[in-house]
């Protein structure tokens, strides 16, 4: 499996390009706008998209959807309790950043569920508290999580916006993430990449 990270859009989303070595088959986790560059990337690495998925709706990881799917006709995943900030141009921070935007044809899926997109095993952690619909993705065969905004490096995912809450957020980190193998590689939503042993050892937000 290959990880390769593009930071786009007005806030500086990570957007992950994540392909099977073997088959060249690809997905993509969080699309916050438009690139060329990442086109490129994907020509040159003769990658076959699969799927593109959400970690959440905020305007900075969902406005380059309609974009990539002029490009790659594939389906686009999102937890389940997430539709309803998707759909508000209000909630997800759209309309306090430009253009308002909304996304209504995500393919919902449940916590625990087990997808396999481009031959690669995940599973949905639900993890809400960044937004009521939050989800982070966990790859146990490559020990690799798509933390979105929910955890960073030394850091936690604010909660001041739309469906945000606090304490649903630290319970999420600790229920759902501490309990991931130490060694686990996390890539979040913004920042630079880390582990779950880093994190239960440095982060100021989970003592």
């Amino acid at each position: 499996m290959q990880v390769k990270n593009f930071v786009i859009g007005l806030v500086g989303t990570n957007c992950y390009v994540v392909s099977h070595s073997v088959t060249k088959e690809a997905f993509v986790v969080d699309m916050a706008g438009a690139s060329e560059r990442f086109l490129e990337y994907i020509a040159e690495e003769g990658l076959k998209m699969k799927a593109l998925l959400l970690t959440h709706g905020h305007f900075d990881h969902i406005m380059g959807i309609d974009w990539f799917l002029q490009h790659f006709s594939v389906p686009v995943y999102a937890h389940e309790k997430e539709k309803e900030l998707l759909e508000n141009a209000d909630f997800n921070a759209s309309t306090a950043y430009g253009s308002a935007y909304t996304y209504t044809k995500a393919q919902y899926v449940k916590d625990g569920e087990e997808l396999n997109a481009a031959g690669i095993n995940l599973r949905v952690l639900y993890t809400p508290g960044h937004t009521a619909g939050g989800c982070c993705y966990y790859l146990p065969d490559e020990k690799v999580l798509f933390s979105g905004d929910t955890l960073f490096y030394e850091s936690v995912g604010r909660t001041d916006l739309p469906t945000g809450s606090a304490g649903e957020l630290i319970r999420s980190v600790k229920e759902k993430l501490l309990g991931l193998p130490e060694d686990t590689v996390v890539f979040p939503g913004h920042m630079r990449d880390t582990t779950i042993g880093h994190e239960k050892q440095y982060n100021p937000f989970l003592g």
